[in-house]
């Protein structure tokens, strides 16, 4: 079919006050073949964790009252309300094969549902690190993992929630005008030629590797696979930089977002830039997976004690084993942490994309391991957006008085909304069905 005068290209963008930015999936960018619009707009997924547990008890206590659909806010989970119809809370689901590992330690396992434990320290591939299997060719970046603190940190103290195919934990961003050259910035000559001899350097490798198979034992030969399927994802992942290379990054103007913030100095307008910029990464199409960490399970971490400091509290770690003798401390806490992920929402809501908006298109689960501080059996989870995607919303599911089923299922529902072709996550059953349509 000849293209019309009013036909777009799928990555035409929008200029205007300093700014370019890519247009969302429009009418006139299908060139005529309505039945396949659905099918090729975006599926996205938003993972955030946090951690040292909820309040349980007294008028701050997180989770709704009245289990289904007839559910009200808590004082904590006030601010979801405008959203009510855009989002499940559930109570009772954990990982069953992580009760046994403590509280503290729980965390590496959020998105995996793998016990990690001494001496090997062994994980899974976590949730977005599926999906991102499935639709990380389609956008510049297969995914973006972030982390207050940055880093990878100890095992079983992670600052990352996401992990690689062989369960290894990858490195997560946490400076913000870092993150935002990355999304956006144009690649130096110098970059561009790492990256040619980065290139070069792996072909090498992998072309030595065949002669030395050769003279291994079985055993041996296993590692070296195991080895070489890690440098094969590295090739990948350049290859795909370098033919991502060839087409323009949306420019985004760098006032746009507060850029000019550090977590020691100002946790809330950190913690709102880091929204912020994962935002912009949804709304140019940048990537359609993200991991945040918004807080890891450690005592000492920077953002364990400075972003309760954005609410006038102390040591996050503290607040969780008050939650008994002082729930409002960390019912304040997770108030101002469920505001940050409402204001989120609302920017999704408020963006148009084809027939809805970015939030229609947009799966987002957050959550923790831990409801008391050291207690892994009962996660509070939200489950938010994707109501094109297949999932339903408004409501609330008490898995204490329903049929138990792990936190898996729930995994794997999601997966299946972002059309994942998966059967099984860690230790599911089968796809959640309270949670689809």
């Amino acid at each position: 079919m000849a293209n019309k005068s009013w036909h777009l290209h799928r990555r035409t963008f929008l200029r205007g006050t300093g700014a370019m930015m890519a247009l969302p999936l429009l009418e006139s960018m299908t060139h005529g073949r309505e039945s396949t619009a659905t099918e090729s707009l975006p599926r996205r997924l938003c993972c955030f964790y946090f951690p040292f547990g909820v309040p349980l008890k007294g008028e701050w206590a997180w989770w709704p009252t009245e289990d289904g659909k007839d559910f009200s806010f808590s004082k904590t989970l006030a601010s979801l309300e405008p959203f009510r119809d855009h989002v499940t809370i559930t109570q009772g689901l954990s990982h069953g094969n992580v009760q046994s590992v403590p509280g503290h330690d729980s965390g590496d396992s959020f998105l995996t549902g793998v016990p990690v434990k001494a001496p090997n320290y062994s994980n899974g591939i976590s949730l977005d690190q599926v999906a991102a299997a499935q639709s990380g060719r389609k956008t510049r970046f297969a995914s973006l993992v972030l982390s207050s603190d940055g880093g990878v940190g100890e095992p079983t103290r992670t600052r990352t929630i996401s992990y690689n195919r062989e369960g290894k934990p990858i490195p997560a961003m946490s400076e913000p005008d870092r993150i935002f050259q990355r999304l956006f910035g144009v690649p130096t000559e110098a970059e561009r030629r790492r990256m040619a001899r980065n290139a070069s350097l792996l072909d090498r490798v992998l072309e030595n590797s065949k002669s030395l198979r050769l003279k291994l034992g079985r055993h041996d030969q296993q590692k070296l696979d195991e080895y070489l399927e890690s440098v094969r994802s590295v090739e990948k992942n350049i290859q795909s930089s370098r033919d991502w290379a060839k087409t323009a990054r949306p420019q985004v103007d760098p006032a746009a977002v507060n850029l000019n913030v550090a977590l020691d100095q100002d946790p809330d307008k950190f913690l709102t830039t880091m929204y912020d910029l994962i935002f912009l990464a949804v709304q140019t199409d940048s990537t359609r997976i993200t991991a945040y960490q918004i807080g890891q399970n450690l005592t000492t971490s920077l953002a364990c004690n400075r972003l309760p400091r954005a609410v006038g509290l102390g040591n996050w770690h503290g607040l969780g084993h008050g939650q008994n003798k002082k729930p409002e401390a960390i019912g304040r806490m997770q108030e101002y942490v469920t505001g940050h992920l409402s204001r989120f929402m609302k920017k999704l809501n408020d963006t148009s994309e084809a027939d809805g908006n970015l939030l229609d298109r947009t799966v987002i689960l957050h959550g923790s391991t831990n409801a008391a501080t050291h207690g892994t059996n009962n996660y509070p989870l939200i489950l938010a957006g994707g109501g094109k995607l297949g999932l339903r919303h408004g409501q609330y599911l008490d898995f204490r008085s329903r049929q138990k089923q792990p936190c898996s299922n729930l995994y794997l529902a999601v997966l299946q909304s972002l059309g994942v072709p998966s059967e099984e996550f860690a230790d599911s059953t089968a796809p959640m069905s309270e949670v689809l349509a």
